[in-house]
């Protein structure tokens, strides 16, 4: 007998738009009222979400980095009044 497969939900368009959606399925989450499989397919989402955002925050941080070399950036200083 042949399963059911669900499409797979779409990547995200940003950043921000996965950070929000990963907030609202750990609340969804932790108010304990989603049944177990839910819950599954939430915590597979939101790992997929995970993953997103953290390799956003890695390419953001290497072009940073990329761009502090080339105009080498010096470190802020505050002046002390």
């Amino acid at each position: 007998m042949p399963t059911k497969k669900t499409p797979e939900p779409a990547q995200p368009k940003s950043y921000e738009l996965a950070f929000s959606e990963l907030e609202n399925i750990v609340a969804q989450m932790e108010s304990g009222q989603m049944n177990l499989e839910t819950s599954l397919a939430a915590y597979q989402r939101g790992i997929a979400l995970l993953a997103f955002c953290q390799k956003s925050l890695a390419d953001v941080e290497q072009q940073v980095q990329i761009l502090n070399e080339r105009n080498q950036l010096a470190a802020f200083k505050p002046e002390i009044d």
